[in-house]
């Protein structure tokens, strides 16, 4: 039998993702809000909720959100960023690993862009 599922469906949980309002690299994985902008927390950047996010078809096939790019981003605490969250003022949304980089405190860090997919049903 064949599965579909219709765009609306997988752009409902980018509804909700298009929300966050704060990005933050982290020197590890955040499991809460707090770890994320407080604990974990190297370096943050305000995001525009459903500014700073565009969904599209994915790569292969589903549907994406594609975060903006961020550049020169203050670094706040010295460390190695190994994730990045995604936040709004009440929840963590969304993590994902990076690649590792050496963050020094007062330098200045660049989100380059990056998506989270979601693919059809197979």
């Amino acid at each position: 039998m064949a599965k579909s599922v219709h765009n609306d469906v997988l752009d409902g949980a980018f509804d909700i993702l298009d929300q966050a309002d704060i990005m933050t690299a982290c020197n590890a994985e955040p499991t809460t809000r707090t770890e994320a902008i407080t604990t974990f927390k190297l370096a943050d950047v305000a995001m525009i909720p459903n500014t700073d996010y565009t969904k599209s078809d994915g790569d292969v096939n589903g549907r994406k959100v594609r975060v903006a790019t961020k550049l020169a981003v203050t670094i706040d605490t010295s460390g190695t960023a190994t994730h990045v969250a995604l936040c709004d003022a009440t929840r963590l949304l969304y993590v994902t690993t990076c690649t590792s980089q050496v963050l020094t405190a007062g330098g200045t860090v660049d989100f380059p862009v990056w998506d989270v997919e979601i693919a059809d049903p197979t």
